[in-house]
């Protein structure tokens, strides 16, 4: 290996529903939403990322925007390889090198099924990747917190993506229990259009939801540093006239308010099979929270009070999934739970 080491090239993947992140010797080189724009007619790959992003809801006949991931799990084979293949492209031009070996550390859902896990693997390997090792995310979010998996002690990880919900107890370097639930931030954006189509007789799309979610979604009708209404401009669905709307943080705790307690029926499932001497260290060590759903105001708080455990939130929710990954690559010698 030392001698053609200089032509293997290592990343770690973190494979969103919402967000793809690549790690490269330890940074962050590609951070972009999942979503591809195609040409209608040929199937030829017209933008990734952000690019086709900007494109989504505002697309002709000639150009699709297709989200390759959906709950967590590869939903159109294609687009995804093409997706990986365009950031490794990407990333191929900002570091001006070309390798011939990939290895690669993707991580998938605690919850995959064998399919999930192959499609994932099969999409990898055709996006070019020699070495393709996989993580379960709750597992690379903990690593990512800069929890130590392998002590002898228990600590409970809650990742809420853009598609799965991943609630895991980790002890000794694997997963002792753990739950997958499909209800993370892409739910609570259909919930909030929902409210919105019935409660204000207004139509919104993907990325106003997404934007009402970001700056007014809360988990508890009572927060401290409210923040300021958010105002929504739309067609009003008699009458198709412009109308604007202020939504305030409580409408929107109230309208994604099922969901939510799905996310702590989970929770709770887990803390039940957890074993008791797992159970009374996680009740010490508090559970802590990753990803992009961990950033909703007041979500700790109320989880805190569901489970009576405190609830930290990880210094960068956004990224902790990604760091582990990159971690674990780092170390992959070192870690035994893997699936290679």
């Amino acid at each position: 290996m030392g001698l053609f080491s200089f032509l293997q090239q290592e990343i770690a993947i973190d494979l969103g529903t919402a967000n793809t992140i690549i790690i490269h010797n330890d940074k962050i080189v590609v951070d972009e939403p999942s979503i591809v724009a195609l040409d209608d007619r040929t199937g030829a790959l017209i933008a990734i990322g952000h690019k086709a992003r900007q494109m989504h809801g505002k697309t002709h006949k000639g150009i699709k925007t297709i989200r390759p991931l959906r709950d967590g799990v590869i939903a159109d084979f294609n687009a995804a390889e093409l997706m990986i293949r365009g950031f490794i492209k990407m990333l191929n031009k900002k570091r001006n090198w070309f390798s011939p070996s990939l290895k690669m550390v993707v991580c998938i859902p605690s919850g995959s099924t064998e399919v999930e896990i192959r499609a994932v693997r099969d999409s990898s390997e055709h996006a070019g990747g020699r070495e393709v090792y996989m993580i379960y995310e709750p597992m690379a979010a903990a690593i990512g917190m800069g929890i130590d998996v392998e002590a002898p002690e228990g600590c409970m990880v809650v990742d809420i993506g853009g598609g799965t919900t991943e609630i895991a107890v980790i002890s000794l370097g694997g997963i002792v229990c753990n739950k997958s639930i499909r209800i993370a931030g892409d739910e609570l954006t259909d919930d909030i259009q929902e409210y919105m189509r019935h409660q204000h007789n207004v139509k919104i799309g993907d990325r106003t939801a997404e934007e009402i979610k970001i700056n007014v979604g809360a988990a508890l009708p009572e927060i401290d540093n409210p923040p300021a209404d958010y105002i929504v401009r739309g067609p009003h669905q008699m009458t198709a006239l412009p109308i604007e709307i202020p939504i305030s943080y409580q409408e929107i705790a109230h309208c994604i308010d099922k969901s939510i307690s799905k996310i702590e029926t989970a929770i709770m499932q887990v803390l039940e099979l957890t074993p008791p001497e797992l159970y009374s260290e996680i009740c010490k060590k508090g559970i802590f929270l990753a990803g992009g759903g961990a950033m909703l105001k007041g979500l700790d708080k109320r989880i805190s009070i569901k489970t009576n455990i405190p609830v930290y939130i990880a210094e960068d929710p956004l990224h902790a999934v990604a760091r582990g990954t990159g971690i674990t690559l780092k170390n992959i010698d070192k870690f035994q739970f893997l699936i290679r």
